[in-house]
């Protein structure tokens, strides 16, 4: 493709995004291939890659940067863990050649850290679209911002003078979803009631004895004839409101303080609803605008450039 310079990716578990950028990170193209980790046999990545990716993208000549859990131990080749506090020259330096690679490709480390009550916590792919936000406003990189990103793993972190030093996983995306199809609560309704989700938000409370909370779900339906339909909205709100209610607290999160929320637009309007509920600030921020800066900033880095 003429002017593109680097083709930037996305490889996650169950979806791959690409871009192809010009030499300033701007996008020339984009598309998305159902080629996620869990969907690929061992060693299918560089293949597919090669043989799919990039010719569909006009990028077979072009340097690739690769962030998610194709740096895992299910994708193309391990990118190791790198200990918070990291820095995104830290990631730019851990970046991996992965074998049978055609051309000049590095995937993205993931990064590992203490969370709750001293265990491990760890991520890949979100630590790239954190950079990113930060490398799309240079402001950022001063003074402590907590960034919440949404997701099947919610990621909530915190960055000080532009180094991610803290951060908790919650698995509300993940939970919402064997709920709603391998429960009681099991429902094929779209989760689209506002009023529902609000009910929901209530319920949740201060998002402690959230096992006892859920149960509220049902017992709104047979016991005060809420409409079935309704559950995944209720549900969603229950959920996403204990997660908003209780992780903040546990970074020194004080009302009043901003939160950053990046990701889906969507789903962080809902999360922006249940900050809000719980008298937090916040402002969001595009995911995928993020995860392109992002990738760019780390290619940058890499070359030297």
């Amino acid at each position: 493709m003429p002017n593109a310079a680097v083709l930037a990716c996305d490889w996650g578990t169950t979806n791959l995004r690409t871009w192809t950028l010009d030499a300033g990170g701007e996008v020339l193209a984009s598309r998305d291939f159902e080629l996620g980790v869990s969907r690929l046999q061992p060693g299918e990545a560089a293949a597919r890659f090669q043989s799919e990716v990039r010719p569909a993208m006009e990028a077979l000549a072009l340097p690739a940067v690769l962030c998610g859990m194709i740096g895992s131990n299910l994708g193309w080749t391990v990118a190791p863990y790198l200990d918070c506090p990291v820095s995104l020259q830290d990631l730019a330096r851990g970046l991996v050649t992965p074998p049978s690679a055609e051309g000049w490709a590095r995937l993205a480390p993931g990064v590992r850290g203490e969370g709750l009550d001293g265990a491990s916590d760890v991520m890949r792919g979100e630590e790239t679209q954190l950079f990113g936000w930060l490398a799309l406003n240079p402001d950022r990189a001063r003074g402590r911002h907590v960034v919440c990103h949404p997701g099947t793993h919610a990621k909530w972190m915190v960055v000080e003078d532009g180094r991610l030093t803290h951060f908790i996983t919650a698995m509300t995306g993940e939970l919402f979803a064997v709920l709603r199809k391998h429960s009681v609560l099991k429902s094929d309704a779209a989760p689209d009631d506002a009023a529902a989700f609000a009910e929901g938000l209530a319920a949740a409370g201060d998002g402690g004895a959230l096992a006892a909370r859920l149960f509220t779900a049902r017992a709104r339906v047979v016991g005060r004839g809420k409409a079935a339909e309704t559950t995944p909205s209720y549900l969603s709100g229950l959920l996403i409101g204990a997660e908003a209610a209780s992780v903040p607290k546990l970074l020194g999160v004080e009302p009043g303080t901003k939160v950053a929320v990046l990701g889906d637009i969507g789903l962080c309007a809902l999360y922006s609803q249940a900050l809000q509920a719980q008298g937090l600030a916040c402002e969001t921020f595009d995911g995928e605008a993020a995860a392109v800066a992002g990738l760019f900033a780390l290619y940058r880095k890499a070359t030297g450039q």
